[in-house]
């Protein structure tokens, strides 16, 4: 009996240690063989949004889907609006339709698109500035972009610093967006008949574009945006500039021989412009080229009686019909355009804002006749180019903020 309880005492206390020991490490190699709960959910839900760790992208493509009509949709500002360009004032111009125009929701196909929360980006971009740099069709993105933000800070004041065409200073959180007018992006200048690359007959002279250096307008702007956006495209025709008064090439001084046609020329700007910006921005800035915005005009050219009186966006049989350039119809240039464009910025950090897709659906949504002034339409033909607003750029908004919002929320 009292050996029996000696060897229990023996035993006891290395038991115990065991135990102890087996504890010891179960517990540590746990979690080595085990998830939390959270990342057990987490694997189960296919998350939104993927990241790198340089620039954040969606997992989710933004740019494809369809629209779906919403009644209860209502847009978040209106005509008095101190941002509107009058042309675009749809609301005050009384333009039938608006409460249609307004009533359609971009639905991405494989997630949501939340509309932009005015006080919620403002505060996340606290302390910064944005630039869009480009043609008129900027100008009515930044428009429907102030108007959206003047919703959370009623004090944002009109800005028109750093060769700024026009932009808006929001008080509240010490943000400052700019809009910088640069139709072609490189600087350009004209030259009367006397330049001896202009001795054609009819010619009165030239337009001399330097492909290597950009407009005066955004030069001096490079470090001054923590996100920039840019675009060109709309004055590339010979709407804008006549066999007359072509387009000439330079570049370090000299002619590029032998002359660029249009097309060609604009693709050796792009190019250009894109290196110079990928040599001059900062790293840190977040920069986007903006695809073509498309044109609806119906009929005709603006100069040749095309309308766009439609009262529901195109269906998507109907946007091969409209803008393939095989067609060779009047709006082929956007889809023309944008495949030099990615060509161009292959390469480079600069994202494509392709809101190209989705504009195509929105016949619908341009300022059509209602451009506020009397003899307007006698004078420039309808603007099926432009965008009404509030309307279809309230959506580029979204998307725009979505892909900020992606960037600097992880920084």
């Amino acid at each position: 009996m009292m050996s029996n309880l000696k060897l229990s005492a023996s035993v006891f206390p290395g038991i115990v240690f065991f135990s102890c020991l087996l504890l010891y490490l179960y517990s540590t190699l746990l979690p080595f063989y085990t998830s939390s709960p959270t990342e057990s959910r987490n694997s189960q839900t296919p998350s939104l949004f993927a990241f790198s760790s340089s620039r954040p992208q969606p997992q989710c493509n933004l740019f494809h889907g369809n629209w779906v009509e919403d009644p209860s949709r209502k847009p978040i500002y209106d005509e008095t609006c101190p941002f509107h360009r009058n042309a675009w004032n749809c609301l005050r111009n009384k333009r039938d339709n608006m409460d249609r125009i307004n009533s359609w929701r971009w639905v991405p196909s494989e997630c949501d698109l939340p509309r932009t929360d005015p006080a919620r980006f403002l505060g996340l971009m606290r302390n910064r500035r944005i630039g869009f740099v480009g043609d008129s069709l900027n100008e009515n993105f930044l428009a429907s972009f102030l108007c959206i933000l003047r919703v959370a800070d009623a004090g944002a004041k009109r800005w028109k610093k750093k060769g700024a065409w026009r932009g808006a200073y929001f008080p509240k959180f010490n943000v400052t967006v700019g809009y910088h007018r640069a139709v072609l992006l490189a600087k350009y200048e004209w030259q009367p008949k006397q330049s001896a690359l202009s001795d054609q007959d009819g010619q009165e002279g030239v337009y001399r574009v330097n492909v290597d250096t950009p407009a005066d307008d955004w030069v001096n702007i490079t470090d001054f945006y923590d996100v920039l956006i840019f675009n060109t495209g709309h004055w590339w025709s010979l709407d804008k500039f006549p066999k007359e008064k072509p387009l000439v090439f330079y570049k370090a001084g000299k002619p590029i021989l032998p002359l660029l046609g249009m097309h060609d020329g604009f693709k050796v700007v792009v190019k250009n412009m894109a290196s110079y910006i990928q040599k001059t921005v900062p790293s840190k800035t977040l920069k986007f080229w903006r695809l073509q915005s498309p044109r609806h005009f119906y009929g005709g050219d603006w100069n040749q009686n095309g309308s766009c009186l439609l009262d529901k966006p195109l269906e998507e049989s109907q946007l091969d019909l409209w803008f393939d350039p095989s067609n060779n119809g009047v709006n082929k240039e956007a889809r023309q355009l944008n495949l030099l464009i990615e060509e161009a910025l292959q390469g480079t950090d600069i994202q494509l804002l392709d809101l190209t897709h989705l504009s195509e659906f929105r016949a619908d949504a341009h300022p059509s006749i209602w451009l506020g002034k009397q003899d307007a339409v006698a004078v420039w033909g309808q603007d099926c180019m432009h965008w009404c607003l509030p309307g279809l750029p309230d959506t580029w908004v979204d998307i725009l903020s979505e892909q900020i919002r992606y960037r600097f929320e992880r920084e």
